[in-house]
């Protein structure tokens, strides 16, 4: 199921999602200063391309850094991203085909608010943990 899911959702925004993160990035790695910004925006894009049968959590020992890097981050675009996650997910929910499809937005809602401190990892991995992933989703 995780398969139709992730092919249904590359061709309807997946792509999308994936080129606007990369672009993001690329232009990120442009200035020194911004390199972090630049490789957590590929994370959040390979992440976006193939959401189901993954998961948001936290890393262990990462705190002041992260921190920072967030703060900067909801201030420079996070929060408008999160914003069209919020919405566009609320949006697909409406229709019981895009219900799947707006839940996996709703799971990118988390990571494009705070990237920094958090880690991508399978759901059969986050479970191994004893984590549940920060969506709370188990697709």
């Amino acid at each position: 199921m995780r398969l139709a899911l992730n092919l249904i959702w590359l061709v309807l925004a997946g792509f999308w999602l994936f080129v606007g993160y990369a672009f993001a990035g690329l232009v990120c790695f442009v200035f020194i200063i911004t390199i972090p910004f630049g490789v957590a925006s590929f994370r959040m894009a390979f992440y976006a391309l193939w959401p189901f049968g993954r998961t948001v959590v936290p890393q262990p020992g990462k705190t002041a850094g992260s921190t920072a890097g967030n703060l900067l981050w909801f201030a420079l675009g996070g929060w408008w991203l999160a914003l069209v996650h919020l919405l566009t997910g609320l949006l697909l929910c409406l229709t019981v085909i895009g219900i799947p499809l707006g839940v996996a937005n709703l799971k990118l809602l988390t990571v494009s608010l705070r990237p920094f401190g958090r880690e991508i990892v399978s759901i059969e991995e986050a479970r191994a943990r004893g984590l549940t992933g920060e969506a709370g989703f188990g697709t």
